[in-house]
């Protein structure tokens, strides 16, 4: 328990100093602070919220269909799309899917917070140090859930410096796992790591694995992680409050949640032009780019049915999350949410 003590220390101290220079911008942007911030109740007992699933269907993009056939249709979409999933985020987003990305790694404090985890190691002056230099991710664990093709985990790769750590002998002390529902979105990730980094990361300081597993239940004990981020993959999970319990499980005692998702527009003429290039142009980007103009569909139609930014910050708190907030980016159009388990 000290060990996870020390890693939730290193991690509020890292992004305090991100926090505090994007202050302005993020009350410019719109940011919530949950009201329950400092609650000591205990987990899912704070307040109730409607079941974001009841009854025996849900939705899929705006066609209502069975609990169990919505995997399997979400499954499909990407297994359809991975090869060129990348490639139409560009398209999508008219490449601001990268800033969006860059801003959440950012306001995680990775890369400030990998410095003092490695300067402590080499430096062997605290407790946990003999563990860090013998066990992967001893010293921080990151956790990316439906990151497949490895866009957001590359990212901590190399804000944490990782491939310098490789030159050297043993298993790295700051290790990201990316886990995906896709085999063949986590096929897409694994081949572009090897391209990118080689196999000394994968193979060597394992400094990066991929897990095949779905969000809902994962497929890790309980307290394993310092960091667990989802990057436009909670919106396609067939209950949002489970995997959020699931999340906080596989989380360590003062780990933190952050979520980049799609989210809802807060300006009125620019809800419309966003509605307007959504529906109209991104369904025939998609058959142009990838042959798939139904995959690109679904995913117009799945970011309207989701939750607001409101709506998933009390989801979080009942889920059991303290100090829950949420800042919105480009007006809306995506909303980093994000939460700590408490000690």
């Amino acid at each position: 328990m000290a060990s996870c003590g020390v890693a939730s220390t290193f991690i509020r101290r890292a992004c305090a100093a991100y926090n505090s220079h994007a202050a302005v911008s993020s009350r410019q942007s719109g940011r919530y602070l949950s009201t329950a911030a400092n609650s000591t109740a205990p987990p899912h007992q704070s307040q109730t919220v409607e079941s974001y699933v009841s009854g025996s269907t849900t939705h899929f993009g705006f066609t209502s269909v069975s609990i169990n056939e919505k995997e399997s249709k979400v499954r499909q979409v990407f297994e359809n799309v991975a090869d060129n999933y990348d490639v139409m985020n560009d398209f999508m987003s008219a490449g601001l899917h990268r800033y969006w990305k860059d801003e959440l790694l950012k306001m995680t404090g990775v890369a400030p917070m990998s410095k003092v985890i490695r300067r402590r190691a080499s430096m062997n002056n605290y407790e946990s140090s003999t563990e860090l230099d013998n066990k992967r991710g001893s010293g921080f664990s990151i956790l990316d859930v439906a990151g497949g093709t490895g866009d957001v985990a590359f990212r901590f790769i190399d804000a944490a410096k990782c491939e310098e750590r490789a030159k050297s002998s043993g298993l790295d002390e700051i290790a990201v796992t990316v886990c995906d529902i896709n085999p063949e979105m986590l096929r897409v990730g694994e081949s572009r790591a090897r391209k990118r980094f080689g196999s000394a990361l994968l193979d060597d300081t394992r400094a990066l694995t991929f897990v095949e597993g779905n969000a809902q239940y994962l497929p890790f004990e309980d307290n394993s992680f310092d960091l667990y981020t989802i990057a436009f993959g909670l919106r396609n999970v067939t209950d949002v409050d489970m995997a959020l319990r699931d999340a906080y499980r596989v989380l360590k005692p003062g780990g933190r949640f952050m979520c980049l998702e799609f989210s809802h527009v807060t300006n009125v003429p620019l809800a419309k032009l966003y509605d307007l290039y959504s529906f109209n142009v991104i369904p025939q980007l998609g058959q142009m780019v990838a042959n798939d103009r139904d995959s690109y569909q679904y995913l117009v139609e799945s970011i309207r049915k989701f939750c607001t930014q409101e709506e998933l910050v009390k989801r979080m708190e009942v889920g059991g999350f303290e100090e829950v907030k949420f800042t919105n980016m480009s007006g809306g159009i995506v909303a980093v949410h994000e939460g700590w388990k408490p000690l």
